[in-house]
């Protein structure tokens, strides 16, 4: 499969038979209508204590300005201006240390994030508290669920370490979501938008309200399809989001179940630089030769996956200073990608030579049929000056990879319905931690956070061969917060994070896992008129498995272990209110990201180059939000993104060097309040890189050769949404 570095489908679609999971389903959803019926009978009818219930479904990964640590926060007001269909790594472009790419050009379908220069297999991902990045490729596929983010209340990106959480480890950040929270009246919501490239989403979002002031129900579903900038880089997307909330005086209980389809014509190859120096958009997915010597493309070169998320939480407010949570999850997953392969050989596929004939033309699908299920709890304690966390959580992945030949031009022995190979593997993750925030004195509160995570990967595969490994990790975090007065706060922290190798290291025999130590100094001012945070960070690694901007045979991108490494840099961002009207949010990031002596195959001999960057990380990163709203109705906003040079391997090769970049983004919002029948008509329009700057935001190269994603020049979406 042709993935790539930021934010590919890493996850390569090989594995073995397929599980009977019907019996995990079953105690799933046996645990949903115990749950709701045991709570159905109660009486009680204040809810006026459990508005803020909500939020323990996020507070044992979530930060506050009590915690030492560097963060960002995103609401559904921030996002709704330009929640037009673009996926969340694109929503999230403008915020601190983020670069974004999409394999499309249009940030529809497959598309990525990097924090701190680190990719998404680097970065913690929940939902919920629930963990959602790929446990086998550590992975985060948003193409997986499209316009999800109209169904989430906020999101908090945590840069560096972090507090610990669920799932994999932080390497670079961590982001966790909320979604939506229950509505005390009955809602409903249309929202249609249309742009460049045959882009088009429709949504539809209802809420019951608070039924016998206890009950809600509420839903959504999208359709999304683009033909992207690229060419057939075309998207299909489906998705719905179904939650049923019980609220009680103490006890909110949620049941989930969310998740999406995705067919999207792979757009994974990249392009050379005579070919983009002559046709930008060319894509040489699904092309081959026919036997009349024509160049044609295969019609169905797609990538066709489904995912279904079923989460059940319980919150109890035991009392004015306890309260629990208690989750249970499942998420099926099942996919595969579709190729041409011209003069495929027979050995390849296990099948005998007809003839003399040794190749074949053939189209293959390369499957990926995997659940994923577990449960985690937290327990929350908060007085006057203590606020402790104790939590965890047991999650198991179980994971099918095999492949089929659907048609061929010489058939050989092959049957319908053959494997051409089998593999499994299966990876159990368990930790617990407990956090605490201490107020030693009016002015300085302690930090404190313990993690223990067990792991076992097992795995049988050609490529990665017999694979049988436990790692045990030990995570310590502590920090100070000094608060100088009211408007002004000092912190440091300190935090030790490690992490397992994912599938793809082990294909290429770095089975090493890595170690990271990571220091954070900053400072915050809060005024009525201005909120202004700097951060200093330095993250030192040990065993570093950084990507050499290579890709392997299927389009993974090839990391290796690159001994001492380090990030070293400075984070700035604020939020300034001029007036009534206008207001300026500006971030930059300044950093070095560097190998030390680092060791290469230059020539064919081991070489040590001394201290290199490490591989796509720019030294400045700098983005800015300048709003104008004339009238309340009327909001207005240029949105620029700067991020500097860039090299797509650790060898610094001139060749492999991505140029800066600077692009800018108009958005308008005009809301409309009727007297009758909606509540509200939001108008809104997003003009995307108004200067129509031809720039490349991603790349790899191919031995000495590079390859690159050319993104979308100026383009637009508009949409319109009817609340009422």
């Amino acid at each position: 499969m042709k993935t790539f570095i930021l934010g590919a489908k890493t996850q390569s679609y090989k594995g073995s038979k397929v599980r009977n999971v019907v019996g995990t389903k079953s105690i799933f959803f046996t645990l949903f209508s115990i749950f709701f019926t045991l709570f159905s009978f109660s009486q009680v009818k204040d809810t006026t204590n459990v508005n803020q219930l909500d939020e323990v479904l996020v507070s044992a990964v979530r930060v506050t300005t009590k915690t030492p640590v560097s963060f960002s926060n995103l609401t559904k007001k921030d996002i709704a201006p330009r929640n037009l269909g673009q996926d969340i790594p694109i929503l999230m472009n403008y915020m601190p240390s983020v670069v974004t790419t999409s394999d499309a050009g249009n940030g529809i379908g497959y598309s990525g994030i990097r924090v701190r220069g680190s990719d998404a297999t680097r970065i913690n991902v929940t939902i919920n508290g629930i963990p959602y990045n790929d446990a086998e490729s550590q992975g985060t596929f948003w193409v997986n669920m499209p316009d999800f983010v109209s169904s989430v209340e906020s999101l908090q990106l945590q840069r560096g370490v972090g507090t610990s959480t669920n799932g994999a480890g932080a390497f670079g950040a961590s982001l966790n979501m909320l979604t939506d929270n229950y509505a005390k009246k009955s809602t409903g919501e249309i929202s249609n938008s249309f742009g460049s490239f045959n882009t088009r989403k429709h949504t539809v979002k209802f809420s019951s309200g608070l039924m016998n002031d206890h009950f809600e129900l509420a839903g959504r579903l999208s359709v999304l399809k683009s033909d992207g900038y690229i060419d057939r880089a075309s998207s299909d997307l489906k998705s719905y989001f179904l939650q049923g909330t019980y609220v009680g005086k103490t006890t909110l209980i949620k049941a989930l179940a969310f998740g999406g389809t995705e067919k999207t014509y792979q757009s994974w190859n990249g392009i050379d630089a005579e070919t983009m120096a002559d046709n930008r958009t060319f894509n040489s997915a699904g092309m081959f030769t026919d036997e009349a010597g024509n160049t044609r493309f295969y019609d169905n070169e797609t990538d066709n996956y489904q995912q279904d998320h079923y989460q059940l939480h319980w919150n109890e407010k035991l009392s004015d200073n306890w309260d629990t949570n208690l989750a249970f999850h499942y998420t099926k997953g099942k996919g595969y990608y579709e190729n041409y392969k011209e003069d495929a050989d027979f050995e390849d596929y296990g099948l005998n030579p007809v003839g003399s004939i040794t190749t074949t033309d053939l189209v293959r699908q390369k499957w990926l049929d995997n659940d994923f299920y577990g449960t985690t709890f937290s327990a929350n304690y908060k007085n006057e000056n203590v606020s402790f966390i104790f939590g965890g959580g047991w999650n198991k992945y179980e994971g099918d990879h095999y492949g089929k030949v659907i048609w061929a031009r010489y058939a050989s022995q092959s049957e319908l319905g053959d494997h051409y190979y089998d593999d499994f593997s299966t990876k159990i993750d368990g930790n617990i931690f407990a956090k605490v925030n201490y107020q030693l004195t009016s002015q300085l509160s302690l930090f404190g956070d313990l993690q223990y995570r067990n792991v076992t990967y097992k795995a049988n595969s050609w490529e990665t061969g017999l694979v049988d490994d436990t790692f045990d990790f030990f995570n310590p975090k502590a920090g100070l917060n000094f608060e100088i007065n009211q408007k002004n706060t000092l912190y440091f922290s300190y935090a030790r994070a490690n992490r397992e190798p994912n599938r793809t290291d082990y294909e290429g025999g770095n089975v090493k896992p890595e170690r990271l130590n990571d220091f954070e100094l900053g400072w915050r001012l809060s005024t009525e008129k201005l909120k202004f945070n700097s951060n200093v960070y330095y993250m030192a690694y040990k065993d570093q498995l950084v990507l050499t901007g290579g890709l392997n045979d299927v389009g993974s991108p090839i990391r290796q272990n690159s001994g001492d490494s380090y990030r070293l840099g400075l984070e700035i961002d604020a939020t300034l209110r001029l007036s009534d009207k206008w207001t300026i949010a500006p971030n930059a990031t300044l950093s070095t990201n560097k190998n030390v002596d680092f060791i290469a195959d230059v020539d064919g001999d081991l070489t040590n180059l001394g201290n290199t960057d490490i591989a796509f990380s720019p030294e400045f990163i700098a983005g800015n939000i300048v709003t104008f709203s004339p009238v309340e109705s009327l909001r207005l906003s240029l949105m620029s993104k700067f991020v500097s040079s860039q090299y797509m391997n650790n060898i610094e090769l001139p060749d492999a060097k991505l140029a800066d970049y600077f692009v800018n983004d108009f958005n308008v919002t005009y809301t409309i309040l009727p007297k009758s029948v909606f509540k509200s008509i939001v108008v809104s329009v997003l003009a995307n890189n108004i200067t129509n700057k031809q720039y490349i935001s991603n790349g790899y190269m191919w031995d000495v050769y590079p390859y690159y994603y050319p993104q979308a020049g100026a383009n637009f979406l508009a949409g319109l949404t009817l609340k009422f």
